[in-house]
Order: structure tokens, then C-alpha cells, then sequence
């Protein structure tokens, strides 16, 4: 078999997680290691040129974005996953999963395992309930950040808590910088006067720091912002690339005119300069470009 057909069949694997269907089973969790599959792919793309040092970009509109619909599950992948595959669209560093779902009322993604990843959550709109096995059972909605240290694995299933109303929620995957930790679960909710008019901490790898944490080298910022409104948001490791989700409204980041649901990766570079076309509420996600 050759690398094409070898790397498009072992992705088709490696989203345990459309889950209409069977609960998993504990004796599956090694076969189907979420770390495992998803590193199969590494190497693709979108890590840093070392010879040359300007600035990079990458540039996904919307539109370009990976669609399925399952019926009761509206998805849309920024990168490859389940049976989107695409050879220039695998992953942004250690940053391997962005998709934009949509669930039905009532519905959800049955009990699955996963090990050895950070996976965070960010409802839109609706309230996701959310179990696990370490014994968690949580409602999250919009405003509030989840994040899931998978570790030596966990098992988990997610909810749309209403039945007469759609969820919308972000679901995120990075690689972690440490193998077989014991599994975790954080939350926190945000307070809308955080995020006006500045780039609020969601996300850190520290444990005292403002958000969530993970383990990874990553910081995550939401911001509200009203037109007009022009920051500078300084990268805080060196090598780290930031990726640019608007999940609503219009900028211009680094002179690049960004609308609802573009992303946009930058690396070499240690700030971005980020000015709101109009009303916009954007997600900044600084991650490693190498793994580790």
C-alpha cells in the first residue's frame, strides 16, 4: 500500500467520536488510541520553515472548511477528520482538531474513549451536558470553557441538554506535551465584561493562571470587540504559532481580512497586529509549532 492510500485509510479511523452509534468498549481503548492515529499524520504541514525567518502565513476560508452532515450532527472541519481528508489541511502545530458542530435537539455523541489528548469545548449557543468516567457530569453553555486531559484514557459521551433547541459548540484537539497523565476535567464561565474590547486568557498551561489549563505550551484568548477596535496581541513562546477563529463579524489581522468562521494561522513571528473591521468576537489559539 502505498503513504497516500496508507495515511487516508488510517484517518478515516481516527474520529472515535462520530458517535451515533456503539458504546465503546474498555478493552478498545489501546487499538483505538486517539494520540496514536492522529500522530500518524504529523509532518504534513504548517510547521516552521528553519531556514527562512519572515513571517508565515496559512489562510482557511469558511467556505473551504470540510463538511458533514449527519443529520442529527452538523459538522464543519477546519482540519482533516473522520472522512474529510485533506492532505493540506492536517493540522496547525500541535493544534490537530477544529470543528464547528452543530446537534440536534436530544441528541449527542454516545460514550467513546480517548487517551493522550487535550480536548476543549466551547459552546456557541444551547447547553452540551457532558459525562465522564472520572465521574464528572456537567452542563456547559455558552460562555463557559471546557477542557479534558485524556491521558492514559478516558471515556466520555456529550448531550445536547434541550430537546427543542440546537446546540452549537466548538470542539478543539491539541497534541499534549506529556504522555499518560492522569486523566482530568476543568471548566470555568466567563463574564461578558471580560472579553470587551480585549483579548481575555481562556486557556494557559499553568494551573494557577487565568482559564483552563492544559498540558501543552498553548494560551487561549476570546475577545469581543466593538469596530474600530485595534490591539497587539504579543506571542508569549518563542516558536509558538497563534491560529485566528472568527466566530463572528470581521477583522484584519497582519492585512488580512478575515469574516465569521475564517481561520488564520501565523508563525515566525512574535506579535500580531489585529484591528475589528466591525463587531467581532474572535478566538486566538497560540500553540507549539514543533511537537515534542
Amino acid at each position: 500500500m502505498d503513504r497516500k492510500k496508507f495515511l487516508k485509510k488510517s484517518l478515516l479511523g481516527a474520529a472515535g467520536v462520530i458517535a451515533g452509534g456503539k458504546v465503546a468498549k474498555a478493552n478498545e481503548t489501546k487499538k483505538d488510541s486517539t494520540y496514536d492515529k492522529l500522530m500518524d499524520r504529523v509532518g504534513f504541514n504548517h510547521l516552521p520553515n528553519k531556514e527562512v525567518r519572515t513571517m508565515k502565513t496559512v489562510l482557511h476560508k469558511a467556505n473551504t472548511r470540510g463538511h458533514a452532515n449527519h443529520g442529527w450532527l452538523d459538522s464543519h472541519h477546519s482540519f482533516s477528520f473522520a472522512n474529510y481528508y485533506n492532505p493540506e489541511r492536517m493540522h496547525f502545530g500541535v493544534l490537530r482538531v477544529l470543528n464547528d458542530d452543530i446537534v440536534d435537539g436530544g441528541k449527542g455523541f454516545n460514550t467513546h474513549p480517548h487517551d493522550n489528548m487535550e480536548i476543549i469545548s466551547i459552546p456557541l449557543e444551547g447547553d452540551l451536558e457532558h459525562k465522564d468516567s472520572m465521574g464528572n457530569t456537567t452542563v456547559i453553555k455558552q460562555g463557559d470553557v471546557q477542557a479534558m486531559s485524556a491521558g492514559t484514557g478516558v471515556f466520555h459521551s456529550e448531550y445536547n441538554k434541550n430537546s427543542d433547541q440546537a446546540v452549537k459548540f466548538l470542539q478543539i484537539w491539541l497534541f499534549p506535551n506529556k504522555k499518560n497523565v492522569t486523566p482530568r476535567y476543568d471548566q470555568i464561565t466567563l463574564a461578558n465584561q471580560q472579553l470587551k474590547n480585549q483579548f481575555s486568557q481562556i486557556l494557559s498551561p499553568n494551573q494557577n493562571d487565568e482559564g483552563v489549563w492544559i498540558h501543552q505550551n498553548a494560551w487561549f484568548h476570546m475577545g469581543n470587540l466593538e469596530k474600530g477596535f485595534e490591539t497587539t496581541y504579543q506571542v508569549k513562546s518563542p516558536g509558538n504559532g497563534v491560529y485566528a477563529f472568527v466566530l463572528e463579524g470581521s477583522v484584519t489581522i497582519e492585512g488580512q481580512i478575515l469574516e465569521k468562521r475564517d481561520g488564520f494561522g501565523v508563525w515566525d513571528t512574535n506579535q500580531l497586529k489585529i484591528k475589528a473591521d466591525n463587531k467581532a468576537k474572535v478566538l486566538l489559539m497560540e500553540v507549539p509549532m514543533q511537537l515534542n
